[in-house]
């Protein structure tokens, strides 16, 4: 019986610590709006990180700006 609990308790601190994990208003905000990617390579490059041209930098194809919006992910 008394493992019974045991494996109760584990339950509960494993539900308790997946409710518990960041939210998006809990990320940093770095001043990302979204992220361009690449439909022909499934190259993806932040808003933030890109220096110059939004381009590929595998197959030189151009890239397209996918929007997040505030602090969620363009995923």
């Amino acid at each position: 019986m008394w493992t019974d609990i045991g494996a109760n308790m584990g339950l509960i601190d494993s539900l308790t610590d997946a409710f518990s994990s960041p939210s998006p208003s809990d990320r940093p905000d770095d001043g990302s709006n979204g992220a361009y990617w690449c439909d022909d390579c499934a190259n993806r490059i932040r808003d933030v990180e890109l220096e110059g041209e939004a381009v590929c930098p595998d197959c030189g194809a151009e890239m397209r700006f996918e929007r997040a919006t505030g602090r969620d992910c363009a995923c």
